[in-house]
């Protein structure tokens, strides 16, 4: 035992150790180019013809990765991408990033990893590091895993070395790149843990190696239920703000500058997961034009176009209208569940997941339920189309246009921002600095310098400078929050019938 485990410890401290990662997706694929960067020869294993195919055209379907951050690796030649797992007999490591998407009644389908251990297990070198990386529930490292390899008459500490280590993956957060996020390591036995250990400290900058496989699988299922439960929470006090006409957004800003005992949590429309059917449409723009795609070819063109070229129609429950998101990151995942078919009396037809949360209004008040438990006669909110207003001689009056800076409110002019589309602040620059001194007592704050390299003028002093030079709002975007919760949306918007 003590041969084989030097052996490998000397393989992968070396980096002579070849690895190989199962599953390409969002959490495989940046695995994968990690660790070629810092010099390993990888292989990726993946049965998606679709991305192996975009792989095979130097294309990133990722949106954590660009062609061009693809290209870059593939020109080093660490690393080449196969849907055969028979090459997998002259691997050292193997690290597996497959799906385990919910079944009905919130149970895991860990049948992604069955299958691939499987594979696996007909392939392994030995002696190798297998390493899980799919969140599953506690346990199934060491009652799962294990035993299905030891069936194909392998042995633990002489034929392989099993760990586990939770993928972290934040898709479309810019700061917390891989080498970023610490890696929590635990292993079927010390030796496991330790080879996981040096294996993972190539390529992030902190590992914290815990007892037990079944520790780390429970590391996982805490961090998640901790952030299920925050963003329950905040989402019905957001509700309850609401009604009581308090802005959620100041009491978590108030709130977060407690320097222990709190994280800020944000009203959202929930935590993520299986909620649209592939067929369903989406109002997308580009630089270029606006298309209606299904939701199946959306995931495709996404990964084509730079995610932040697209923007997406939505709608925004606190100024109840309907605005253009940009895209940050689209995934797509199987869904076990059934399909509903919701038919409204109006002849409308929604096709949603048995467990997509709906809004219904029955008895002047407002409820969510899921898909499932929607009863005959529950009302749902839907778009009747353009807005329409009636002026004091009861004529109608068509909106032609949407101009965010039109009405100047005061409850969000600290948070909003103002960029140009096609020319700089620079342009304004004698101008702007001539109002900073006027707002602040004579002298320019730090920040001025800020707004004009970063070509970003807050909204205050925005609405300063258009009272001395006339700016076309459809040349504007507005900017809310920073890094990751960055967006941005026109200042003026054209109401007409692509946009519906």
């Amino acid at each position: 035992m003590d041969n084989f485990f030097k052996g490998l410890k000397e393989k992968i401290s070396r980096k002579y150790a070849r690895i190989a990662v199962v599953g390409l997706g969002y959490v495989g694929l940046p695995l994968a180019l990690e660790f070629a960067r810092k010099g390993f020869s990888v292989l990726g294993i993946e049965i998606d013809r679709d991305r192996l195919s975009h792989l095979k055209k130097r294309e990133s379907y990722i949106s954590d990765i660009s062609s061009r951050q693809l290209r870059a690796v593939l020109k080093m030649g660490r690393f080449s991408a196969t849907a055969d797992f028979g090459a997998l007999s002259n691997i050292d490591v193997v690290i597996i990033c497959v799906p385990t998407p919910l079944k009905r009644k919130y149970h895991p389908n860990i049948s992604y990893i069955k299958e691939a251990v499987k594979s696996i297990a007909k392939n392994i070198k030995k002696p190798s590091l297998i390493i899980l990386e799919s969140t599953t529930y506690p346990g199934t490292t060491e009652e799962v895993i294990l035993p299905l390899l030891e069936a194909y008459g392998l042995r633990h500490g002489e034929d392989f070395y099993l760990s586990f280590s939770p993928e972290r993956i934040d898709p479309g957060n810019i700061m917390y790149p891989v080498h970023k996020i610490p890696k929590v390591v635990g292993g079927i036995s010390k030796e496991a843990a330790d080879l996981a250990v040096l294996v993972y400290r190539n390529i992030v900058n902190k590992v914290v190696p815990v007892s037990s496989a079944r520790v780390a699988e429970f590391v996982k299922l805490l961090e998640n239920t901790y952030r299920l439960i925050n963003i329950g929470l905040i989402d019905e006090l957001a509700m309850m703000a609401h009604k009581m006409n308090i802005n959620i957004w100041e009491v978590v800003g108030a709130a977060k500058t407690k320097p222990f005992g709190f994280m800020p949590f944000y009203p959202g429309p929930g935590v993520g997961g299986h909620c649209l059917d592939k067929n369903e449409t989406l109002y997308v723009k580009d630089r270029n034009s606006l298309k209606i795609i299904p939701m199946e070819d959306f995931i495709k063109y996404s990964q084509n176009i730079k995610g932040h070229d697209i923007e997406v129609l939505s709608f925004d429950p606190l100024r109840k209208r309907s605005v253009f998101r940009k895209v940050i990151a689209a995934s797509a995942r199987p869904y076990t569940g059934r399909m509903l078919n919701i038919l409204t009396e109006d002849g409308r037809s929604i096709k949603v997941t048995d467990l997509h949360p709906m809004f219904t209004y029955n008895n002047s008040k407002w409820q969510l339920k899921y898909a499932r438990d929607l009863q005959r006669g529950d009302c749902l909110p839907i778009s009747l189309g353009l807005p329409r207003f009636s002026n004091q001689r009861n004529y109608d009056i068509q909106i032609d246009f949407i101009d965010h800076l039109w009405q100047k409110g005061q409850d969000l002019i600290e948070k909003i921002r103002v960029r140009p589309l096609d020319f700089s602040w620079k342009d304004y620059a004698g101008q702007i600095k001539h109002i900073l001194r006027k707002q602040n007592g004579g002298k320019i704050p730090d920040m001025a310098w800020d707004y004009l390299s970063d070509n970003v003028l807050p909204l205050k002093y925005f609405y300063a400078l258009e009272e001395v030079a006339k700016i076309d709002h459809s040349r504007l975007k507005l900017v809310t929050g920073r890094g990751p919760s960055r967006q941005e949306v026109p200042a003026k918007i054209a109401i007409d019938n692509d946009f519906c």
